[in-house]
């Protein structure tokens, strides 16, 4: 077997690796749901290449992730359900479909994208799919994307029914009465350390308040997992300035006080100011 740039190969080689008798053990093992988790890591971690800018890193998980694909296509065949050839067909035909302005007729062409088209095909094809079944407006919202993400695509399915504030004012009144209320559950559970409702009311708030900054970061047109990537990727570069530097004192963190570490924390943000 050798590498080649041809799809085919990889099909080839997840036949291969899935054989009943030949196959590896491992590989033979795994179901739609052992696989998922991995599918999900994959895209992150396209995700992480990307925001780092490291083009060699991106071409190495791109081909990762698209492993994943070969491999759901693999079980679901072997399944008799649908092929890798399946999988195509139908996304090409989805890309055909929702830009006539690009592959359509010379009329279609001429007329380019109307306002909301985007939508509109979407929901016919939510339509046909779904044929006289009964659905709610936040049916389609994948339950298992990331917590921040969903919550963003939950309040833009609400607010295009009209279900938003208006402004990003009231939102932040919203953001201050959940701060509010998360210190009122805190408070209580301090009173009442015994009760078994306070670690559980303070979860809810804490819950609601995520939720708020997650429409915060909607009206500002901010993707908020990108935004907390950032900010941990900045906690990580400080943490280990303050490592680095300790170390160049003969120290470490663990033999450090807070008030020495919030020192340096403080030096590495003037540098990266600077």
């Amino acid at each position: 077997m050798k590498p080649s740039k041809d799809i085919s190969r990889l099909i080839e080689i997840m036949a291969a690796l899935r054989d009943p008798a030949t196959g590896c053990p491992w590989d033979k093992e795994q179901t739609f749901a052992s696989i998922a988790p991995y599918t999900i890591e994959e895209a992150y971690e396209v995700a992480d290449a990307i925001g780092r800018g490291d083009l060699d890193e991106l071409r190495t998980e791109l081909g990762d992730l698209l492993l994943q694909v070969v491999y759901h296509a693999r079980i679901a065949e072997e399944q008799e359900a649908f092929t890798f050839g399946d999988v195509v067909e139908a996304i090409t035909a989805k890309m055909i479909r929702r830009h006539p302005h690009v592959f359509g007729t010379d009329e279609e062409r001429a007329a380019g994208v109307e306002p909301g088209f985007w939508d509109r095909v979407k929901a016919l094809e939510k339509s046909e799919a779904e044929r006289d079944a009964p659905a709610g407006v936040l049916d389609d919202v994948p339950v298992t994307l990331p917590a921040l993400t969903r919550a963003i695509k939950l309040q833009n399915k609400a607010a295009k029914v009209g279900f938003d504030w208006p402004s990003l004012a009231p939102v932040f009144a919203k953001l201050h009465e959940e701060i509010g209320e998360l210190e009122a559950a805190i408070s209580g559970a301090a009173r009442e350390p015994t009760s078994a409702d306070g670690g559980a009311q303070i979860k809810e708030e804490f819950g609601d308040l995520l939720f708020v900054m997650a429409n915060v970061a909607r009206h500002l047109d901010i993707d908020p997992e990108a935004a907390l990537r950032a900010a941990n990727g900045k906690f990580v570069r400080r943490f280990r300035y303050i490592e680095a530097r300790l170390a160049e004192q003969g120290s470490s963190p663990e033999r450090s006080t807070l008030s020495e570490m919030d020192e340096l924390w403080n030096a590495a943000k003037a540098e990266e100011k600077e």
